[in-house]
């Protein structure tokens, strides 16, 4: 399978905003295949705050296994985990194209925001197809960033989504995951799919600060910032002036930001 490169990393400004998903906000349109006994992968898990709401609810007899390629960021999953005071989950460095889990493994194989960052999206499911039981679902759900949408109409934020598309791009990613996810399932050789969407919005004054803020701060001191300048896409002075438009729209009381998904149910 094609490699590619984790976009965002883990920077604090990142990290920020994985931190606030939960079940509830990020994985909705999976919650009814989540009941006690269940046993759930969840892949590219990040800081572990929607791996955590998922073990609550599978509890009492079910288990979540959270995974990610990045070591680090399992330190804050594990202890986000012992926070909540949860017995049911464990945490692993993982590849998703070459999952360490036997065949038929999980009754649900869950990856958020995952395979808009996967060089081979189409083999990513399918690995995750084959540790899924039979009868079990494999749930995706990605943003589509070619479809978001904003109001006021800052001009320089449109120069932020081409170049975030282009730098996505370049590292072997695909940002526009979302349309997409049917096509890569139906590849992948799944035939029971059940396709839905849903958004985050951000309008309230609280929203826009936390949303602005964190895009600003991770326009010019994230990974994606060195990605951005080490491969010729944008300058630091650029990239700074991006970050001040960030700032801008966030100061607009009528400001709106709509992030939509692609999401997929998948049964095995």
């Amino acid at each position: 399978m094609a490699d590619a490169v984790y976009t965002h990393g883990h920077h604090e400004s990142v990290l920020r905003s994985h931190r606030w998903r939960t079940a509830a906000n990020s994985a909705a349109y999976l919650l009814a295949e989540v009941r006690p006994g269940t046993e759930v992968l969840d892949v590219g898990c990040g800081p572990g705050t929607i791996t955590a709401d998922l073990a609550a609810l599978v509890a009492p007899g079910g288990r979540v296994t959270g995974v990610d390629a990045a070591a680090g960021v399992l330190e804050q999953a594990r202890a986000t985990a012992r926070e909540r005071g949860l017995d049911n989950v464990r945490f692993a460095v993982a590849d998703v194209r070459a999952l360490d889990f036997p065949d038929d493994s999980f009754d649900v194989v869950h990856a958020h925001q995952v395979l808009q960052h996967v060089g081979d999206p189409v083999g990513a499911l399918r690995e995750m197809r084959r540790v899924c039981r039979p009868g079990g679902v494999v749930a995706v759900r990605d943003s589509d960033y070619a479809a978001f949408g904003w109001y006021p109409e800052v001009p320089v934020l449109d120069e932020w989504r081409e170049l975030y598309r282009r730098v996505a791009r370049a590292n072997g990613g695909e940002p526009d995951a979302g349309r997409r996810l049917l096509s890569w399932a139906r590849r992948a050789g799944f035939t029971d799919v059940t396709a839905t969407a849903a958004a985050w919005c951000f309008a309230t004054p609280d929203e826009r600060a936390w949303w602005s803020g964190l895009w600003a701060d991770r326009t010019t001191a994230s990974a994606y910032a060195g990605l951005a300048i080490g491969g010729g896409h944008a300058t630091a002075d650029r990239l700074a002036a991006i970050a001040d438009a960030w700032r801008e729209w966030g100061r607009h009381d009528d400001g709106w930001f709509l992030v939509p998904h692609g999401e997929l149910l998948c049964r095995a």
